[in-house]
């Protein structure tokens, strides 16, 4: 939803914007082209990976574009860092939060973000930081596990698949990714419909070994708290539970006593039919967009 990105910041020249979830610096790339000639783009990643790509591939825009690794969860004090704020205190007129895994993520293998491609039981986007997925499998409890597949992403059966995975990781620790997806496959009975049986799972778990709903909530409040007066926040989510949780804190900041933000949208915007083709994993996405008043 790149163009529905660009039009809903409300990119133009001359303004400074904050892409809070750098990726590959798709998203980025946009915005510096739409900005032009002297628009600024701060990118941030927890992935050092993507910090690495996203410099190369907007290597062309020069000083337009400066890439900082951190969280969003404490995105004030990450792009504190870029050279253009010169040290003082950080503001924009655009921020970008792109929620879930990069394409580039789920197609590494060593990552260990998918069920479909077999390597280490990783799923960690900063891999300095620690547990992996692994660990958080080998410590938890069935109680622990069936709690994190139902608030994380509604997971079938969740105690079901909670429970064969301790019996099954009690006598032999699970290490690679393909070993974890054969085991929910077995508990849920193999494949029903259009999503493999692991999908939900594996998400799940990914986004407790980030912390990722924690993260979330701190960095909308980092993310607003940044916002120049009609700057603007955007926020593309992939699942209900992440777009409940965007779609109550704008309402909720909105509404507040003397609240200086107003929701962009009425209603969510969603993927064209054409998108969804050409990019099936772009189906679930939902947009949603906070403006902040002068």
């Amino acid at each position: 939803m790149v163009d529905e990105v660009v039009r809903c910041l409300g990119v133009s020249a001359s303004k400074v914007f904050v892409d809070g979830t750098l990726g590959d610096g798709g998203h980025s790339e946009a915005i510096l082209e739409a900005s032009s000639p002297d628009g600024v783009v701060v990118g941030v990643d927890a992935d050092n990976d993507a910090i690495e790509t996203a410099r190369e591939r907007l290597r062309r825009f020069g000083t337009r574009f400066e890439a900082v690794q951190g969280n969003f969860r404490r995105l004030r004090a990450v792009v504190r860092q870029a050279a253009c704020f010169g040290g003082s205190e950080p503001s924009a007129d655009g921020i970008l939060l792109d929620l879930g895994v990069s394409t580039r993520q789920l197609m590494d293998p060593e990552r260990g973000f998918s069920f479909q491609r077999e390597g280490p039981l990783d799923m960690r986007m900063d891999r300095a930081a620690s547990p992996t997925a692994a660990d958080l499998v080998a410590g938890a409890s069935v109680e622990e596990l069936e709690r994190l597949f139902r608030e994380n992403a509604d997971v079938r059966g969740a105690r079901r698949v909670a429970r064969r995975i301790v019996e099954a990781g009690s006598k032999r620790p699970f290490r690679t990714t393909t070993e974890l997806s054969d085991c929910i496959a077995s508990a849920l009975g193999g494949r029903r419909g259009r999503l493999h049986p692991a999908t939900r799972a594996f998400m799940a778990l990914r986004m407790s070994v980030n912390d990722e709903a924690a993260a979330l909530d701190a960095g909308l409040q980092e993310a607003a708290n940044l916002l120049r007066a009609r700057g603007r926040l955007v926020v593309l989510t992939y699942h209900s539970g992440e777009d409940r949780r965007v779609k109550y804190f704008f309402r909720d900041l909105a509404k507040a006593e003397g609240s200086r933000f107003a929701a962009v949208l009425k209603k969510p915007l969603t993927p064209t039919v054409r998108e969804r083709r050409e990019n099936p994993r772009s189906r679930s996405a939902k947009l949603r967009a906070l403006e902040a008043r002068a």
